[in-house]
């Protein structure tokens, strides 16, 4: 017999099964974008492997690592084809319902595998905390979405030069620019209801260290992007996440007191989370700062050399929370790897808008470096305030403007 004629609309399962593509009509000028098998994204190279970690639960690495060389459509078939063989603590779960989640209470769940995209989630981060105080302490969750960059790239292969860019800036303005800002927040949930929303990577991970999980594996499946995290604490709930380009920063104040700084925005969103992750996965480079910081986005980059991100600090001076000359309000994490004597120390000042770095001769290279200079700053402040704060203005000023001294 003749072997029956496969049709174009076919192709064959990894068993050897035939199943059915969906046929789309396309228009003349729009090209098929392809997704290369080894896309991936700056900062996941440095990222958490699985294989660094200590899994003590079987469920995780079978799933993990047999899913691996599958696609996000063959994983989802694998999933629910073989739920059979995991425990009753392994719950796959397909709601964008945080709330949802608890009604696997009863099974004690100590591993979530969550089928619906990130990118269909209205409430997002219900749908993390609630998977958080349902799973056991140690417990995983794995979950997937496709990032703002890969969008970009295959709107950019889709259209034709110049229409993909107009496109592109539709998209963006859309997905990224309106579910983001007060005003135009409610037309657009109010006509997607929350469906396709657009992440990127950065905050991604941002949210999930906010709901209160490490990181154990990230990596990018034939366009798709997994993240696998372990529960390591109660989720935040009570915060505001910024996300304008206005931003309000927690920061150590005088006192100890938490104050809020203002910036204008540099980092993806949910930045600010992911510093302890960051700090483990690249340490510090010269001058005390994170290497390789991929969570500050391209224009960011051009803020920070101009100092225009630190303008709206003005308005931390006028509330008297910061001053003009003075150490560097730091967040709660950076503020942990100081020694217990400088945290001391640096609570007894006002933070200030231009610090001690740019008024040395010569720019400290280390986290050490760096407490070493700010600690000559404020003892020399704490004894006379006024002709310190006017010695280190004159000696910045002479600094910058004279010899071009910047921030590395």
């Amino acid at each position: 017999m003749k072997s029956a004629k496969k049709s174009k609309n076919t192709s064959e399962n990894n068993d050897g099964t035939t199943i059915l593509k969906k046929r789309r009509r396309r228009l003349p000028f729009l090209y098929e974008p392809v997704i290369p098998v080894d896309y991936t994204e700056h900062g996941v190279e440095t990222g958490a492997k699985i294989d660094e970690q200590k899994i003590d639960i079987p469920d995780v690495e079978y799933i993990f690592n047999t899913t691996k060389p599958f696609n996000l459509e063959q994983t989802k078939e694998w999933l629910w084809a073989h739920g059979y063989e995991f425990a009753p603590t392994t719950v796959i779960v397909d709601t964008d319902d945080g709330n949802a989640l608890a009604k696997y209470r009863d099974r004690h769940p100590n591993f979530f595998v969550s089928i619906m995209p990130l990118n269909k989630v209205r409430h997002l981060n219900t749908l993390l905390n609630r998977a958080n105080e349902e799973l056991a302490d140690g417990g995983y969750l794995w979950c997937h979405c496709r990032t703002a960059v890969l969008k970009r790239e295959l709107i950019m292969q889709r259209f034709p030069p110049v229409l993909n860019k107009v496109v592109y800036f539709g998209h963006y303005f859309w997905h990224r620019f309106s579910a983001k800002m007060p005003g135009l927040k409610k037309i657009y949930f109010g006509i997607t209801k929350g469906k396709n929303r657009t992440y990127n990577r950065v905050e991604v991970l941002g949210r999930m260290y906010r709901a209160g999980f490490e990181v154990v594996d990230e990596e990018f499946r034939l366009g798709e992007f997994f993240v696998l995290v372990r529960k390591v604490k109660a989720p935040i709930w009570n915060d505001e996440p910024t996300c304008g380009p206005l931003i309000k920063l927690r920061r150590v104040g005088k006192g100890g007191k938490l104050i809020g700084v203002y910036k204008f925005r540099t980092m993806y969103s949910y930045s600010e989370y992911l510093q302890p992750y960051l700090y483990q996965r690249n340490k510090l480079q010269e001058g005390g700062k994170f290497a390789d910081d991929y969570r500050v986005t391209a224009w960011g980059k051009t803020f920070r050399k101009l100092w225009i991100d630190e303008l709206p600090m003005i308005i931390n001076m006028l509330k008297g929370d910061m001053k003009l000359v003075g150490v560097r309000p730091l967040s709660r994490h950076y503020f942990s790897l100081y020694t217990s004597q400088m945290r001391e120390l640096r609570i007894k000042a006002k933070p200030g808008l231009l610090p001690p770095f740019y008024y040395d001769k010569e720019s400290p290279k280390t986290l050490e470096e760096v407490q070493e200079s700010e600690r000559r700053y404020l003892e020399a402040y704490l004894k006379k305030h006024f002709l310190t704060d006017w010695r280190y203005f004159w000696g910045t000023f002479t600094n910058i403007v004279f010899r071009g001294k910047r921030s590395k």
